[in-house]
């Protein structure tokens, strides 16, 4: 560019097309009208005899002219002092930073695989391509229809402006003259403006754009930028709102139809006047035939597109169960301190989760099975499951309720339910640390008294047992042995092993009593995936998360979830109870229905109730994977209330429909598991040296006593909060609550106490077995 001093003149900026010597040798011959020379003589006498025809002199009016040459020179002169302030402007005013807006871009959160899109978050609609990739008729289709001087002009089309400047002096509908450029100036740099100062700046910017950048890259811009209607900012959004695929698969008659629409999108959506649409559309196939971007032949074999039904696009993202895991994440990524509101909104980010999409499936069939059972009350009644891998902490699946936008509260991670027995394995990571052993025996009588405790502490259903190793003890989730263990341990020693498996410090209930070992402590579902986790994972903590991983639009790595582990328990510490939490889900245990419906893996768990029935749970797990399901109930106020009369069970037990949701989810979930058994398990010399005999359980012939555990009053919130206690044995699907099998017989053979028939209780005979009761015989530890 040619500059004088520094400065742009106006041929400069314009080029060949305004200059005015371009067009001198155009301008057509001026036609002569002077007369043929004569005498100065007869000229005088001919302007006399004129004269004396004519009559006297009039005093001739000079004022029209001079009228007229003022308003010529104002206007002149207006001309030059605008085109002073447009070389000002143009050599004074630099490109400013893209407005906020136009980088605005919708976020994408993404299953694990990275590819299959869970839902966006953001307000805005845009997804920002590389449209250098896209088929070529698609930017034609714009040109053609926008700006059909668009790859010859410079930036404005100065014809264009003064058809628009007459117009609107005429008072005709108000027009802008713009072209593509000031189109994606307006939109990507100032905003939009109608006032002549900002169209001025509008087309200084425009020119100036148009010697920075080529071409392509405004288009490209341009593309990315423009609004298509139907809340689609940028051709691929619009792809996505009027077919349901990428802008890269757009066919022509498609791209046709978005340019078309793009002066009002409005008016002119298919959707809402489909003559008009069909009419823009022609008129753009026509113009793209005449700019010779496509031949006739392409434009008579284009058939008018089909889009989709726009009431489809009200879907929103956090609808559903989905909606909870939307929530989820951008919770998580405000946490992590590294963003913020807006950052996530409009950022344009690219979420990779941790929930596998075939697994998420399964556990929400898996939980809202729970619908079909009799007495169920999916409004009142909650599950809440939570699948983790325990050796990255990453969230598999996640049930936390049916309708986010119906209950915008999350049942895994903001509801609590009080633990119950499922606190019981702390107490047995507490005694490993202090070289104890799951074979060490205890009393299993019921009721039994504690020092410092006016209230005796009862087994579920006043079962009664004798001596029993805490193998037996945890198989059948027996309060007064797990009373007595942790009076041997030391309260405060199973607080400690509880937080550092992964339970906070600040859970409702958490405390350093006596009876913390029955669960009087509430946490949050994942609270108990994570620290069973840490059982699962060989005594190394991880923390439960759903990012995997966030990218910005162009592929950026700028976050990624924590999955380094923290070692908490020796291995041969979690190695050396195993045994107590594999019984469990076998042989007799309170979840025995698991390890005969997952035959083919390592099976190990804990059953939680609470005393008076407000919740009920499972945590269990197999090499790779762990799971916990957790049930509770609340009123219209969001009080908590027993659950009961649910599938024609009166008592509601852990190992009832918990275990059953959990085995639904797990059964399908865990057919790719490689691995059989815990690959980090060691062999555990430990042994009791005093083991006393095992005694079967038999009904106390004193009244049963309710638990002696304190109950923290109620939250508003939905949350069990109540005394826990565990029973000894679980019915098919609810069929009983029995020690093992289908009835609820206490004893044996005879007529069932509780249930809904004959009893089938083990072991079998018609005798009550010995109730003494027994010693404790695990080495004192509490120093």
């Amino acid at each position: 560019m040619a500059t004088h001093n520094g400065h742009t003149d106006w041929n400069d900026i314009v080029g060949s097309e305004g200059s005015g010597a371009s067009g001198q040798g155009h301008l057509p011959k001026r036609r002569s009208v002077r007369s043929a020379p004569g005498s100065r003589a007869s000229r005088k006498a001919a302007a006399a005899s004129s004269d004396a025809k004519k009559g006297p002199a009039k005093k001739k009016r000079r004022w029209p002219k001079r009228i007229g040459f003022t308003i010529l020179t104002l206007i002149l002169g207006a001309f030059i002092a605008g085109m002073g302030v447009f070389l000002y402007l143009y050599n004074t005013l630099a490109v400013p930073a893209p407005d906020d807006l136009a980088l605005a871009q919708k976020t994408t959160v993404y299953y694990a695989d990275g590819t299959t899109e869970i839902g966006t978050l953001g307000d805005i609609n845009r997804q920002i391509i590389d449209t250098s990739t896209l088929p070529d008729y698609v930017s034609k289709a714009i040109v053609a229809s926008e700006d059909r001087t668009f790859y010859t002009n410079s930036g404005v089309d100065l014809k264009g402006i003064a058809r628009a400047l007459v117009n609107n002096l005429r008072g005709g509908a108000r027009q802008g003259g713009s072209t593509l450029t000031q189109q994606y100036v307006e939109r990507y740099y100032i905003g939009e403006t109608t006032s002549y100062s900002g169209k001025l700046k509008e087309a200084v910017l425009a020119i100036k754009i148009n010697r920075e950048k080529s071409k392509d890259e405004v288009i490209g811009a341009y593309m990315n930028t423009i609004y298509f209607g139907r809340g689609a900012y940028g051709i691929d959004a619009a792809a996505q709102a009027y077919f349901g695929h990428g802008a890269s698969e757009l066919t022509l008659p498609e791209a046709a139809l978005l340019a078309s629409v793009i002066p009002a999108p409005s008016a002119w959506d298919p959707a809402v006047n489909p003559e008009k649409a069909k009419e823009r559309w022609d008129r753009d196939l026509g113009l793209m035939v005449e700019d010779g971007w496509i031949s006739q032949a392409e434009a008579n074999a284009a058939v008018f597109p089909e889009t989709i039904d726009p009431e489809t696009l009200n879907r929103e993202s956090m609808t559903g169960t989905n909606g909870y895991l939307m929530a989820q994440v951008r919770s998580e990524l405000i946490k992590s301190g590294q963003f913020d509101e807006d950052k996530i909104s409009q950022g344009g980010l690219r979420i990779t989760s941790t929930i596998v999409k075939e697994h998420q499936e399964q556990a929400v069939a898996a939980a809202e099975g729970m619908n079909e059972v009799r007495g169920w009350d999916p409004t009142h009644q909650h599950v809440a499951l939570s699948s983790l891998d325990p050796a990255t902490g990453e969230i598999l699946a996640e049930y936390a309720g049916a309708d986010y936008l119906a209950r915008q509260q999350n049942a895994v991670t903001q509801d609590i339910a009080m633990a119950g027995s499922a606190f019981k394995p702390f107490a047995l990571l507490a005694n490993a640390r202090l070289d104890g052993s799951v074979y060490d025996t205890y009393s299993g009588k019921s009721p039994q008294y504690f020092p410092g405790m006016s209230v005796p502490v009862s087994n579920d259903g006043g079962y009664s047992f004798g001596n029993v190793t805490l193998v037996r003890a945890t198989e059948y989730s027996m309060n007064t042995a797990y009373v007595a263990l942790n009076l041997d341990v030391g309260p405060q020693r199973t607080l400690e092993a509880a937080i550092d498996a992964g339970i906070p410090e600040d859970t409702l209930g958490l405390n350093d009593e006596l009876l913390n070992v029955l669960g009087s402590a509430s946490p949050h579902n994942i609270d108990l995936a994570t620290a069973y986790s840490t059982i699962a994972n060989g005594g190394e903590r991880v923390n439960a998360h759903i990012v995997k991983k966030v990218e910005d639009s162009r592929g950026k790595l700028l976050y990624s979830g924590d999955v380094t582990p923290k070692r908490v328990f020796d291995v041969e510490e979690v190695s050396s109870i195993m045994p107590a939490l594999e019984a469990v889900t076998g042989g007799d245990g309170t979840a025995s229905n698991v390890d005969r419906s997952i035959p083919r893996l390592t099976t190990a768990g804990k059953t939680g109730t609470s005393s008076d029935q407000l919740s009920a749970q499972f945590i269990g797990f197999v090499p790779g994977m762990v799971t916990a399901v957790s049930m509770y109930q609340s009123d219209d106020d969001g009080n908590s209330v027993p659950l009961d009369n649910v599938g024609g069970v009166n008592q509601f037990h852990g190992g009832d429909w918990p275990v059953d949701v959990w085995i639904d989810y797990m059964k399908p979930a865990t057919a790719n598991l490689k691995d059989t058994d815990f690959t980090w398990k060691v062999s555990s010399s430990r042994r009791a040296q005093n083991n006393g005999p095992t005694s079967a359980p038999t009904a106390t012939s004193e009244a049963p006593q309710s638990s002696a555990e304190p109950k923290p009053e109620p939250t508003p919130t939905e949350t069990p909060s109540a005394t826990p206690t565990e029973e000894p044995g679980n019915g098919n699907n609810g069929n009983g609550n029995g020690n093992n099998g289908n009835g609820n017989g206490n004893n044996g053979n005879g007529n069932g106490n509780n249930g809904n028939g004959n009893g089938n209780g083990n072991p079998p005979g018609n005798g009550n077995g010995p109730n003494n009761g027994g010693n404790n015989n695990g080495n004192n530890r509490r120093g």
